[in-house]
């Protein structure tokens, strides 16, 4: 028979409270990954456009960490305007539209291969309006999640040929003119390649600047 001793049963006290007017805070936030892996990604989610749309381009954004070793377990989102600039959107302010090229969804998600870098197939935005008369240069918003991290990562890809625009660009500009070429994509042979670098203990080294949404 087993004693009384090897069953003994810990107990708690029970704390009596009113449940009714407790106050309660918000659920804490837990790490991105693995966990993505097993609802987040879909079959064409890196397809933004489908395959032989007009002006289809490939991006590639390749993620390093504070040791500049690539994030292997990343996925990276990204957001932007159709080809004309405009959103198919009842929250665009100019009326929502069919998307220019036709199949074209604004919105695509894929997971970071051994390198680190994650494909999208999209097209190239066309400028925004933005407050005050300005305009927003061509741009993707970029997101990235990884392990250990609690929330998202949020960046923005600026297109190279564009340099003119990026002068007016209230985000951009707004930025420490040491710190603008890191959003600014390099031309490939297919599209633009985006390196995203999440730290960096030197103030002044290659960790990319990230935006609060």
């Amino acid at each position: 028979m087993t004693s009384s001793a090897a069953r003994t049963t810990f107990t708690y006290p029970v704390a009596p409270g009113d449940f009714i007017t407790a106050t309660f805070g918000p659920t804490p936030s837990q790490t991105v990954g693995p966990y993505w892996h097993i609802g987040l990604p879909w079959e064409d989610g890196p397809a933004a456009a489908p395959e032989g749309a007009p002006g289809r381009i490939t991006v590639r954004v390749t993620v390093f960490d504070g040791a500049r070793e690539p994030v292997t377990d990343v996925m990276v989102e990204t957001w932007q305007a159709d080809a004309e600039g405009r959103f198919a959107h009842p929250g665009d302010p100019r009326g929502a539209i069919p998307p220019v090229p036709e199949g074209f969804r604004g919105f695509a998600r894929a997971a970071g291969d051994s390198t680190g870098t994650a494909i999208i197939h999209t097209v190239k935005p066309g400028p925004l309006p933005a407050e005050r008369d300005r305009v927003e240069a061509p741009h993707i918003d970029v997101s990235i999640f990884a392990r250990g991290m609690l929330d998202r990562a949020v960046t923005r890809l600026y297109f190279p040929e564009d340099a003119d625009a990026h002068t007016a660009d209230p985000l951009l500009s707004a930025l420490p003119e040491s710190q603008r070429h890191k959003l600014i994509a390099e031309r490939t042979d297919d599209g633009y390649a985006l390196a995203v670098y999440l730290q960096d203990s030197d103030p002044d080294g290659v960790e990319t600047p990230f935006f609060q949404v």
